[in-house]
């Protein structure tokens, strides 16, 4: 790989990837919402970036200035099931609408092109009880993870019907610097203000697998090199049960002020119980996952007040 087009280049996952394949020498272009300055996109290993939607008239406008890229990483679309069920519609068009352009794109203008689906642990819906496999049926509740389902259905069939190369990575709780939004965000958020009390939706013990951003960037790119006609896909977790009750021990533990942790056990419809990868096919790829979520939660919070103090001054 030498080039690279992260789609959705300017959100959470997308900086920490384009990060990373800059610092191995790959160069790196992005296509997405929101402007960037050259000092930004130079922090966060950008090369280049176009400003607008995922078409089949701006991959064009990019290949034309910069060739044809080694592999798309495709991260575009709805980022999580809060949004989705506010703008249903707008989340169908960010994940799925963007899917099909640039797959269209692929088939017509860059064929022999690897294409990466970041999609979601959300396909597979609720009511598990153990390690989930990637061959297990896909039942998703709300509209993001149906509409990651719709998107990785276009990957497959462009896949089984045009011979692109193309992989799925099917991402459980991704966490670490720079989220802003779930779990770990709204609680530091909160403790910000308020650190003798935190109340938290649910009961605490439902179960997730955290994988921290650099290791999520770092199994993206090994699925690249197995994308294929017939549609690698690949679970992305750590493979570790733990719950949100932990998680958010460990943040209080980690802000240090001896924070009374509440649970309202009141549950959003559709949240699983139990959302946990069988991690076995990652591993035959030889991903090996870097941080514990102790240390990455840790992580989180010094990174937080970091950031805090520099908005703050």
């Amino acid at each position: 790989m030498k080039l690279a087009l992260i789609t959705g280049a300017r959100g959470f996952v997308g900086r920490h990837l384009a990060r990373s394949l800059q610092q191995q020498g790959i160069k790196v272009y992005g296509l997405g919402h929101g402007a960037w300055t050259e000092f930004e996109r130079a922090t966060w290993g950008m090369g280049y970036w176009l400003n607008g939607e995922v078409s089949k008239r701006n991959l064009d406008i990019m290949q034309a200035d910069i060739g044809k890229p080694d592999v798309v990483f495709h991260l575009a679309g709805g980022s999580s099931v809060g949004p989705s069920l506010a703008a249903p519609e707008e989340d169908f068009r960010r994940s799925v609408l963007s899917a099909s352009e640039l797959l269209e794109w692929a088939r017509l203008a860059a064929p022999g092109v690897r294409l990466v689906l970041a999609s979601s642990a959300a396909v597979y819906g609720t009511g598990h009880s153990q390690a989930i496999a990637e061959d297990v049926a896909l039942d998703p509740y709300s509209p993001y993870g149906t509409n990651k389902r719709i998107a990785e259905e276009l990957f497959k069939s462009y896949g089984k019907n045009f011979g692109l190369n193309v992989a799925i990575v099917r991402l459980f709780s991704v966490y670490g610097p720079e989220l802003r939004k779930q779990l770990l965000w709204d609680s530091c958020s909160h403790l910000a203000v308020d650190d003798s009390r935190l109340l938290l939706g649910g009961g605490g013990n439902e179960a997730r697998d955290w994988i921290h951003v650099g290791d999520a960037a770092a199994l993206l790119q090994l699925a690249a090199n197995h994308g294929s006609p017939n549609c690698f896909v690949v679970n992305g977790g750590v493979g570790v049960s733990v719950s949100v009750r932990q998680v958010a021990e460990q943040l209080c533990t980690a802000w240090g002020t001896g924070t009374q942790l509440e649970f309202s056990g009141k549950s959003r419809a559709g949240d699983p119980q139990y959302l946990v990868a069988n991690v076995a096919r990652a591993a035959g790829l030889g991903f090996v996952p870097q941080l514990g979520w102790q240390a990455g939660v840790a992580d989180y919070v010094a990174w937080f007040k970091r950031a805090n103090a520099q908005v703050g001054a």
